[in-house]
């Protein structure tokens, strides 16, 4: 059944919309924002000659731009789709030139980190309230954009402390009418649920495919050959943009390295339980993951199709 995202309202709710880095993310924001007009201008900056072009092609923006600074003038949201290490210079140059009343967010899966530094460099006058829609695919640029990306998932806002109340509720509706499920929590506590969540699984998916590649040179092709579900499921999540998971791992270090030594503590005791035959230990262990799995399904966050969803290519 395709995602219905119901019909545009009749009003925007923003004048102009500035979106800085237009991937997939950036790309998602602007179709979907077209389709539900919540925004009566869009317009487009990013830095790639070739994502320019192909943003003016797919008709994504009424304008698109290289320069960050012009693309934010008489903007009334502007969201930062870029990664996180670049954060810092994008608020420097574009902090002068953001209207009064402005809203600042991002959309990055670090949080801490970009509090730390955007905030210092944009002016007073605007209400710089920080989110991450948590949605995503292994695809990357304009053309894997689409406009239900964010339908059913979650968007969390990690607002200041004091943060504008009326703005708060305002880039609210926005992802509401974008199709998430809304949470606002702290900038730490975030940083702290998505290393788990998010963080330390792409990393082993980093990790465990990389020591494959390692492996190949023994057994040859037979890696790639006879691919499990699992070993693809991991290639899958390995092919992630690396640029963005770079930034995410070097900004999010501390939340990273402890879920890390929590995971490393567990390994060991599954190494334990496999060498001393402790089958009720793992037929425990596996049924509790097993529920949990069960629990995702049920929130609609993940589909119970056979197979993880694939399509049976003869249907």
């Amino acid at each position: 059944m395709a995602e219905r995202l119901g019909p545009p309202l009749a009003d925007p709710l923003f004048a102009r919309l500035a979106i800085i880095g237009c991937g997939l993310i950036g790309s998602s924001i602007a179709r979907v924002a077209r389709r539900k007009n919540l925004a009566r201008d869009i317009v487009v900056a990013d830095i790639s000659p070739n994502v320019r072009a192909r943003v003016e092609a797919l008709a994504l923006a009424d304008r698109v731009t290289a320069d960050p600074c012009d693309s934010v003038t008489g903007a009334d949201l502007v969201i930062v789709c870029a990664p996180v290490g670049a954060n810092a210079t994008i608020a420097e140059s574009i902090g002068p030139a953001l209207a009064p009343g402005a809203i600042v967010s991002d959309v990055g899966s670090v949080k801490g980190a970009v509090v730390t530094a955007m905030a210092p460099h944009l002016p007073k006058h605007v209400y710089f309230i920080p989110a991450h829609p948590v949605a995503g695919t292994e695809q990357s640029g304009p053309d894997a954009g689409f406009a239900t990306l964010f339908h059913g998932r979650w968007c969390i806002l990690t607002p200041p402390e004091g943060a504008n109340e009326a703005a708060v509720a305002k880039l609210h509706r926005f992802w509401s009418e974008a199709g998430s499920n809304v949470e606002t929590m702290g900038a730490q506590h975030h940083d702290l649920v998505l290393a788990i969540t998010s963080h330390v699984p792409h990393l082993i998916a980093y990790n465990i495919v990389g020591t494959a590649d390692d492996l190949a040179q023994v057994t040859q092709s037979e890696v790639i050959k006879f691919s499990a579900g699992g070993f693809r499921d991991f290639t899958r999540i390995a092919a992630s943009d690396p640029t963005m998971w770079r930034d995410v791992f070097l900004n999010n270090k501390d939340a990273v390295l402890e879920v890390l030594g929590r995971f490393t503590e567990d390994l060991s005791a599954l190494q334990r339980m496999i060498r001393w035959g402790d089958g009720d230990g793992l037929f425990n262990l596996f049924t509790r993951t097993r529920a949990i799995r069960r629990s995702i399904v049920e929130s609609g966050q993940e589909t119970a199709a056979p197979d993880f969803g694939r399509r049976d290519p003869d249907q």
